[in-house]
């Protein structure tokens, strides 16, 4: 597997992100929350969250090589997935892989950006991304979603967070405390795009998850890669 990384050097938590860089204000954003994020929502996750893990913890089997997309500090998502598994954790937040690389040492953490990862075809058993495909300009999400698919085995899984509501891309002025890039398509648009990318959706809900200010919908999708036609 090879992934480009900038290596782990956090920015100064005093730092504001200043940019009209969508990848540059998700990373600079959450360099500065990073603990503060981690006492919202990792250190005490939603019901919804720990069920989804629960889910992703069953279907990936022993053993299997997986890859996160948008790990954070690895709490509890990351540090369940590797328990047992190969797990490789990316984030464009410095900070966020910091921690992660202290949360959990049995699994491998880089700095770097999911859309220009350069990985081997069929190198993974499953992907993996917990609330951060909503931070991708969704006009780079066709293309990940094909990156995706091909990074997969046969029979490999996505598991993702994507957006449940029809959002271009905005940045949200003070979220958690910094600005915060969004952008996502409803979550009929995204269902559609998973299949364009050839996966077989195996189960597709939308549900609600506490947010900043106010309750969010997410759609969550399981979706398997599937095995070549058998023309034997």
């Amino acid at each position: 597997m090879v992934i480009s990384s900038t290596g782990d050097k956090a920015a100064p938590a005093a730092a504001a992100p200043v940019s009209n860089d969508p990848r540059r204000i998700v990373a600079d954003g959450y360099d500065v929350i990073a603990e503060r994020y981690f006492a919202w929502s990792d250190a005490n996750p939603s019901a919804t969250r720990l069920a989804w893990l629960a889910r992703a913890d069953a279907l990936i089997p022993a053993g299997a090589d997986v890859l996160e997309l948008g790990c954070g500090a690895g709490v509890p998502m990351t540090r369940t997935l590797a328990m047992g598994r190969h797990v490789t954790g990316i984030d464009l937040s410095a900070r966020q892989v910091a921690m992660a690389r202290a949360n959990v040492p049995d699994a491998t953490f880089l700095q770097a950006d999911m859309t220009a990862l350069d990985l081997p075809a069929a190198s993974l058993d499953a992907v993996v991304a917990f609330y951060s495909l909503t931070h991708v300009p969704r006009a780079d999400l066709p293309a990940l979603l094909a990156d995706i698919h091909g990074w997969l085995r046969s029979g490999g899984l996505l598991i993702a967070t994507m957006g449940a509501e029809d959002s271009p891309d905005e940045v949200e002025e003070d979220w958690l405390g910094v600005p915060m890039f969004f952008s996502h398509h409803d979550a009929r648009h995204n269902r559609a795009l998973v299949r364009a990318a050839g996966f077989e959706i195996l189960d597709a809900p939308v549900q609600e998850e506490p947010e900043d200010r106010h309750a969010a919908l997410f759609l969550w999708v399981v979706a398997r890669k599937p095995a070549p036609p058998d023309h034997g």
